[in-house]
């Protein structure tokens, strides 16, 4: 199975990324991005035949190692 991971920082957090992102947009050109908020996405494939094991794993994974959750939120997908 596909796990798809979406990992982004949670609100009123600061994005100092997501601001060069929004600031090098506006220097290019494009007027009327307000804010960006940048975030980073995995995908696992694994063993598991299972979909409630295999989002079960991709979350313990999460919660673990692929995101902070002191200041990151997650979605995982499976498919």
């Amino acid at each position: 199975m596909k796990a798809k991971i979406h990992v982004t920082l949670k609100p009123g957090v600061l994005d100092p990324q997501g601001e060069a992102v929004r600031h090098a947009l506006g220097a290019l050109g494009f007027a009327g991005v307000e804010a960006v908020r940048q975030g980073k996405y995995l995908e696992l494939d694994l063993a598991e035949t299972d979909r409630g094991a295999a989002e079960a794993t991709a979350r313990a994974m999460c919660e673990k190692l692929l995101a902070n959750t002191v200041i990151e939120t997650f979605r995982v997908e499976i498919e």
